[in-house]
């Protein structure tokens, strides 16, 4: 039996993030009425974002050196499965991140326009855009390894 790993679903990544969205806004707003602080992810955690978006974007270059021709050095090919598990997997952990902060970042908004500080906007919108980051290198690095069609395989395979 043949198995395929399936490519990531944008409608799932939106189905994800909107998902994440609804939690967040629910948990954030649940918080503040307990007098509890938003939760959201510190700054910090954009290096850590950083950290998964260099990794997952320098081995899929290795891999797509690999496929387009480069074989100076061996590629193994658990490595290259495991870089594109890896791809996806920041994918749908980007898309989480960016939902549950659009939900707090919502919550956000309708404190800020009662009159609260304006700084509680700084942390969800940062953390958006790092997640989107992860989302698009998880894509990127996910069509990085993806193996072109071979020529003749299809022709081979229609004639036999």
């Amino acid at each position: 039996m043949k198995s395929r790993m399936s490519v990531i679903k944008f409608r799932w990544l939106l189905v994800i993030a909107l998902v994440a969205a609804l939690l967040g806004w629910l948990v954030t707003v649940l918080a503040n009425r307990a007098g509890l602080p938003t939760p959201v992810l510190p700054y910090s955690a954009l290096i850590t974002l950083a950290l998964v978006i260099v990794l997952v974007v320098i081995l899929g270059v290795r891999v797509r050196r690999w496929r387009n021709g480069n074989h100076e050095k061996d590629l193994s090919p658990i490595l290259a499965a495991r870089t594109l598990i890896l791809a996806q997997a920041s994918a749908y952990a980007g898309a989480i991140i960016l939902g549950w902060h659009f939900g707090a970042l919502v919550d956000a908004l309708t404190t800020t326009f009662y009159g609260a500080s304006i700084s509680v906007l700084g942390a969800p919108v940062a953390l958006m855009l790092g997640s989107l980051a992860m989302v698009a290198a998880g894509i990127i690095v996910e069509r990085f390894c993806r193996i072109p069609p071979e020529d003749g395989a299809d022709s081979a395979a229609g004639s036999a």
